[in-house]
């Protein structure tokens, strides 16, 4: 053969869509797909969020409608956010029985059964009146042990609601823990934990405080979820959180930390997965809206990178829709 050719050709081994997906190293499947639900005390009709086009507040009629889709797509599971009529200081609607989230969960099971696995954000911020996500002191900091408690009565009314998992998200130093304890108590051993347990500062969730109406009426968050500039630290959260009982472990977000979604995958042996949030998804809709990317080429990419990254579950507003053309191909 003539020096002047290469002896490795690996294009031979993209010279076709088949043979590009025989040997891809990354799959992407319907059930690597969890979809997040918004459902909204008092609504008529399902309210479509400004800034996340194609996503709503839905009334518990619409819930069960677009929670039977996306199982009928394959997705592998949804995670519930409610949206009170009325919010207080210490988010009593969280762990009202008959509370929007509570009764939404009673639905979807009575509905769905075990045909998917419905989750539930644990958290105060949808429920309280200042958007934190705790108890606030009288000179406004987050009081960290008695918002544990909150948590505590809020992972025991969904798991008596019927949640399959529960979904930690407030950052609270100690929450898996306490969290761990109020559901044995309570006689529900073997309900999972998602801990949200690398949760940073960001500056992508904007849509999302529209769509949950949960934007903190003062301050911010950056007291309890992490600094971006930081990783070592993500380390720390995730095997303190396994430490205290979770039994898997969330990145959020995914797409500006697959750093982080890496080294957690390399650090621990249970299933991680990351959250595609709000920004993300704005980013890319309002880009493809314009003209400037191809849309479902951008969507899916963006997917294949968080799973490439190591997340075994990957939260996603595209989840119904990207499970549909996974199913099709």
């Amino acid at each position: 053969m003539s020096a002047q050719f290469p002896v490795a050709r690996p294009r031979r081994l993209r010279r076709t869509p088949a043979l590009r997906r025989l040997v891809a190293e990354t799959r992407l499947a319907p059930a690597d797909l969890i979809l997040p639900l918004f459902v909204k005390e008092g609504l008529a009709e399902p309210q479509p969020v400004a800034s996340m086009p194609g996503v709503h507040q839905h009334t518990l009629d619409s819930l069960r409608k677009t929670a039977h889709e996306a199982v009928e797509a394959g997705v592998g599971g949804l995670i519930l956010f409610g949206v009170p009529a009325v919010k207080d200081a210490v988010g009593s609607a969280g762990d009202d029985p008959d509370g929007i989230v509570q009764r939404a969960l009673r639905e979807l099971t009575a509905e769905l059964g075990d045909s998917t696995v419905i989750m539930t954000d644990l958290c105060l911020d949808e429920f309280t009146d200042h958007g934190h996500c705790g108890i606030v002191t009288a000179d406004g900091e987050i009081d960290n042990d008695a918002t544990l408690e909150r948590y505590a009565s809020l992972a025991v009314a969904q798991a008596e609601a019927g949640t399959h998992v529960v979904a930690p998200s407030g950052m609270m130093d100690g929450q898996v823990a306490a969290i761990r304890a109020a559901l044995d108590g309570a006689g529900f051993t073997d309900l999972p934990i998602l801990a949200y347990s690398a949760k940073y500062a960001s500056a992508y969730y904007g849509p999302f405080r529209d769509a949950a109406e949960c934007a903190p009426t003062f301050g911010d968050r950056a007291t309890h979820q992490q600094d971006p500039a930081n990783a070592d630290e993500s380390l720390r959260e995730v095997l303190a959180d396994l430490d205290e009982g979770a039994d898997m472990v969330m990145v959020k977000p995914a797409g500006a930390y697959l750093d982080i979604v890496r080294r957690v995958r390399d650090a621990v042996d249970v299933p991680v997965a990351a959250y595609q949030v709000s920004g993300e998804y704005a980013m890319i809709e309002a880009a493809a809206e314009k003209g400037w990317i191809d849309r479902e080429r951008t969507i899916d990419e963006s997917l294949v990178a968080i799973r490439r990254a190591g997340a075994n579950l990957i939260l996603t507003y595209w989840a119904t829709e990207v499970a549909r053309r996974l199913s099709s191909r």
